[in-house]
């Protein structure tokens, strides 16, 4: 058990093993050490699970102290992924995060892993936010998934690896789910609350997260997680009759927010695809099974109340600086 405390703080060094997945993430990679290493807290250690990676990734990697664990392509799923990098992990805690992620700020850390102070965290989870080429209707998501006011003691299991840590003596206990095609993170905190543990939602622990996807990607995504969801709680549906009123409701929600910040012509046709991929997807992805339940529902689908802003109102803590590193964070 951690003592209150106790993560953070030898000398500005954390108890804590950071996990980073990637498969040809060249662009990105290098943004997101080189933020890493301009963190408040110092890692113990950087795990980089790579599955194949056949562009620079892995040479521009190697200008960091990252440790490389390799998985065959033929052998990846997303919790396989992580089992296999946190089975190396020497930390107390894990930070998850995505090759195409990069924190906003530099206590991003430190942010993240205050929870764990409280023994009963088994799990946080941090801000993701877009950039200005994220698309409108991405923002939306984002912003409904993850708000601005942090949760300390949430009563559902949403979460996401892409910005997350985890207690490792809980994650030795129960590993990821292997099998699932994706929402391994929500199988896991859905399991952690069953034990009487409780997850945390950290808002002033922010990252950008890049998203480059095409439509037939943003489709494919929808259907995998659709599929996962599916196969955490079966008795779920998912109906044609959901595609055909969830998807005006967003649509016409984005349109109001494009208009009113002076976008609607510009983002108008990225609005209509991606609501539709988005929605067609998960109904293909539920097409042999099927409502979601209220709350998973309400935070996955339902549009967000309120305005996404376009740029984030920023917190007084220092930014880090990607400018003065540049050279690093490219290949």
């Amino acid at each position: 058990m951690i003592a209150p405390g106790a993560l953070a703080r030898d000398g500005g060094a954390a108890r804590c093993t950071i996990v980073i997945r990637a498969f040809n993430e060249e662009k990105h990679i290098g943004r997101l050490l080189s933020g890493i290493l301009q963190q408040s807290l110092r890692p113990l250690e950087i795990v980089l699970v790579d599955s194949g990676s056949s562009d620079a990734t892995l040479s521009i990697a190697a200008r960091f102290p990252v440790r490389i664990v390799h998985i065959a392509p033929q052998e990846f799923s997303f919790g396989r992924s992580l089992n296999r990098g946190l089975s190396t992990a020497q930390g107390e805690i894990a930070v998850l995060a995505s090759a195409h992620v990069y924190p906003v700020y530099e206590d991003w850390l430190e942010q993240l892993l205050r929870p764990f102070d409280d023994p009963q965290v088994a799990l946080t989870y941090g801000r993701q936010q877009g950039n200005e080429a994220t698309r409108f209707s991405e923002r939306q998501v984002l912003a409904k998934w993850f708000p601005e006011r942090s949760d300390p003691r949430q009563a559902h299991p949403f979460c996401n690896n892409a910005n997350a840590a985890v207690r490792l003596a809980l994650w030795r206990l129960h590993p990821y789910d292997e099998e699932l095609p994706g929402l391994e993170d929500l199988a896991w905190a859905t399991w952690a609350m069953s034990q009487g543990h409780t997850l945390a939602y950290v808002a002033e622990a922010p990252v950008v997260h890049v998203h480059e996807e095409s439509p037939a990607m943003v489709f494919n995504r929808y259907r995998r997680e659709a599929m996962a969801l599916k196969a955490i709680h079966p008795a779920e549906r998912f109906h044609l009759w959901d595609v055909l009123r969830l998807y005006p409701a967003n649509v016409i929600g984005d349109l109001r927010q494009a208009l009113r910040h002076k976008r609607l012509r510009r983002e108008l046709w990225g609005i209509l695809w991606f609501r539709w991929m988005q929605f067609w997807g998960t109904y293909r992805g539920f097409a042999h099974a099927g409502p979601l339940s209220g709350n998973l529902k309400q935070i996955f689908y339902y549009p967000r109340q309120g305005d996404a802003r376009l740029l984030d109102e920023p917190r007084p803590a220092r930014k880090v600086d990607y400018q003065a590193r540049g050279d690093e964070a490219r290949e």
